[in-house]
Parts: structure tokens; C-alpha cells; sequence
């Protein structure tokens, strides 16, 4: 499957923005300081975004749930 491919529900951000596409989630842990990357939360987003992008199926929720799961924990969700 293709990093273009949208999640079913796009994941909103604190201040308004969202991630509306494995691109878009991946772009976005890149963007955030290496030490924060590296925590366990956002290495299990970024596996779950990798195996969506791979294999796709059920993958696409499981990165989703991640990527929301790593947002809370850094208080960062919607």
C-alpha cells in the first residue's frame, strides 16, 4: 500500500490540524525532536505506520490507534 493512503477517521491535533494519511501521521513523528521519536510510544506508532504501509489490512486502524495513543501520551490529542 502506498504512504498516500487515508486512515478511515483522520486523527486531530491539538490547535486544530490533523493526519489524514499514513504521509501525513509518518511526517509528522519526524518532525518532532529525536529524543522525543525515540520514546516507546512513538516507536510502536511508527512500526504500526511501516506495517500499514507494507501490508496495509487491519494494519491501517492498528496505526491509527498507535499514532492516537502516542498523541495522548504527550498530550498532544485532539
Amino acid at each position: 500500500m502506498p504512504w498516500s493512503i487515508p486512515f478511515d477517521d483522520p486523527i486531530p491535533l491539538h490547535g486544530g490540524g490533523r493526519l489524514a494519511t499514513l504521509q501525513q501521521a509518518a511526517d509528522y513523528v519526524m518532525s518532532l525532536p529525536e529524543e522525543v521519536q525515540h520514546e516507546a510510544h512513538w516507536q510502536v506508532a511508527v512500526q504500526n505506520l511501516i506495517n500499514a504501509a507494507e501490508t496495509g489490512g487491519g494494519w491501517l486502524m492498528f496505526a491509527r490507534i498507535a499514532m492516537i495513543r502516542a498523541l495522548n501520551a504527550d498530550g498532544k490529542q485532539g
